[in-house]
């Protein structure tokens, strides 16, 4: 039987903070919940970095905290200290002239600099960032095999995901362009 294998997993605070206890019935904040608890009985570890737990810590809901506890206790915590790479993040913020843009890649950077550092992999449910992200993809080689996954969506099937070992699917990553068949359409046929 083969070994399990274990992630190391950049999670936003965003879903430490949706994160809602046993009677939670928004469908949020139950798969920020799910997702947490599947990482803690599947054998994935999280990341943090000083930066992201400053974040956790500011942000994060009391079943989120208690979660962290349980995780420190089974050491499912991988400490990073990453140093910013200025150049890496002048290449991302060049890579888009739309000031709103660079905001939201902004204060995620420190994410993608933790997933570069260890697995490659980010949860979080803002899709605005994941989205700028994916676009600077295009002109920053180095992200675009970062897999980012918004527990959010039901349709991404992240618990599934996390069950069969979180694998780097070409799908999931920010370098991923959907490619669509272009029809030509005479006039009067569909």
């Amino acid at each position: 039987m083969p070994a399990k294998v274990s992630r190391r997993l950049v999670i936003d605070a965003s879903v430490a903070r949706a994160a809602g206890g046993e009677g939670t019935t928004h469908p949020t904040s139950k798969h920020c919940r799910d997702l947490l608890q599947a990482v803690l009985t599947i054998c994935h570890r999280v990341v943090l970095t000083p930066d992201i737990t400053q974040e956790w810590n500011t942000h994060q809901s009391r079943f989120a905290r208690l979660w962290r506890v349980s995780m420190v206790a089974r050491k499912k915590i991988y400490h990073a200290n990453t140093a910013i790479d200025q150049e890496l993040h002048h290449k991302i913020e060049s890579s888009t002239v739309s000031a709103r843009a660079q905001e939201a890649m902004r204060k995620d950077l420190l994410l993608i600099t933790a997933a570069l550092r260890t697995d490659k992999v980010i949860v979080s449910l803002d899709d605005t960032a994941r989205t700028h992200f994916a676009a600077a993809s295009r002109a920053v080689g180095e992200i675009r095999n970062i897999v980012w996954v918004n527990p959010g969506i039901t349709g991404e099937e992240v618990l599934t995901w996390l069950q069969n070992g979180a694998k780097p699917e070409k799908a999931l990553r920010l370098g991923f362009e959907v490619r669509t068949r272009r029809h030509s359409c005479r006039r009067g046929q569909v």
